[in-house]
C-alpha cells in the first residue's frame, strides 16, 4: 500500500472530522474533490486510485486536473479555486507525515486560486431605498411585518439568508440594540441598531401580537 490511501482516510476520518469540526457540507465538498482527482489521476497515470502514491499528484497532474474542471466539466472558476483548496488542505496536512514528498507538495501548494472577474457592486440609493420602505401597505400585519424585515435588512447589511434564519432572540431592542446573525462561512457578527430601526421593530411587534 501507497502512503496516498491511509494519510488520504486519516485525513477525512480524523482531521476534518475531530480536529477541524468541519461540517457534513464542507466534508461531502472535500470528498468529491478527491473522488474527481482521484479518477482523473488514474487515467492520466494509468495507476489504480488504490495503488497512487503521494509523489504522483505532482504540479502538472494538479494543473491538469484543474483545467480538466473547467474546460471538460465546464466548472466555474470559484468550483475550480474551491477544488484546489480541498487539494490544498489534504497536502498541507500530508506534508506533516511525510516529508519525504515535500518538494512535490511545495510545488503544488504554489499553485494560486484563479483570480475571478470583479462584479461591479451596486448600492441602493437613498431614493430606492425610500422607495423600498414605503412598497409594503403597513395598514395590514404583512405589510408591516414585511417593512420591518426590510428596514433591518437595510440598516443591518443582511443577505437574505441571514434575515430568513434570525430568531427573535437574536434582536435586542434594549440599551445596546443590535442583532446578531450567522453569516458565510459561519461567522457570527453583531450589529447595531439605529433608533429608527428599533422604533419599527417594536412597533411591528406589538402589531403581531394585538
Amino acid at each position: 500500500m501507497t502512503a496516498l490511501a491511509p494519510t488520504l482516510q486519516a485525513f477525512f476520518t480524523t482531521r476534518l472530522t475531530s480536529q477541524y469540526g468541519a461540517s457534513p457540507h464542507t466534508v461531502a465538498a472535500y470528498r468529491d474533490t478527491w473522488r474527481l482527482l482521484l479518477g482523473y489521476a488514474a487515467q492520466s497515470t494509468g495507476t489504480a486510485p488504490a495503488q497512487l502514491d503521494l509523489s504522483q499528484l505532482d504540479a502538472d497532474l494538479i494543473n491538469g486536473f484543474l483545467t480538466d474542471l473547467e474546460t471538460r466539466r465546464g466548472n466555474s472558476i470559484a468550483t475550480r479555486n474551491a477544488r484546489l483548496a480541498a487539494v490544498h488542505s489534504f497536502l498541507s496536512y500530508a506534508s506533516r507525515y511525510h516529508p519525504e514528498h515535500l518538494a512535490t507538495i511545495g510545488r503544488v501548494l504554489a499553485i494560486p486560486p484563479k483570480r475571478l472577474p470583479r462584479n461591479e457592486i451596486c448600492y441602493l440609493t437613498s431614493t430606492e431605498v425610500a422607495a423600498l420602505l414605503a412598497a409594503p401597505d403597513q395598514t395590514t400585519r404583512a405589510g408591516r411585518r414585511d417593512h420591518a424585515m426590510f428596514q433591518l435588512a437595510v440598516t443591518a447589511g443582511l443577505r437574505v439568508s441571514e434575515i430568513t434564519g434570525l430568531q427573535a432572540h437574536d434582536i435586542h431592542l434594549g440599551a445596546g440594540a443590535h442583532v446578531l446573525c450567522r453569516g458565510k462561512g459561519r461567522k457570527n457578527r453583531a450589529t447595531p441598531l439605529d433608533r429608527q430601526t428599533v422604533q419599527v421593530l417594536k412597533a411591528s411587534t406589538t402589531g403581531l401580537h394585538s
